[in-house]
């Protein structure tokens, strides 16, 4: 792959990842990021590298949030069904 292709993947992996493949794609964009030679060319991706990164962040943390106000939920609905 020559480096604009490299870069028009991983700006395409940055656009239509989504919960289910973010860690695919984010693996992936990693692959392709060492391929490419030299700081220069790897700076023109790090926008959308940063932007997977933080993508997959929020997604973690949005994901533990549910499990636990789901865990609080179920919880609490134990306690009234004992009383």
């Amino acid at each position: 792959m020559t480096p604009a292709e490299i870069r028009t993947e991983i700006k395409r992996l940055y656009n239509e990842t989504t919960r289910v493949t973010i860690e695919r794609d984010l693996a992936r964009a990693v692959t392709l990021l060492k391929v490419l030679d030299g700081d220069e060319e790897r700076a023109r991706v790090a926008v959308y590298m940063d932007g997977l990164s933080q993508m997959r962040s929020e997604w973690i943390i949005a994901g533990r949030r549910a499990a636990q106000k789901k865990a609080t939920a179920a919880h609490k609905g134990r306690k009234q069904v004992r009383r």
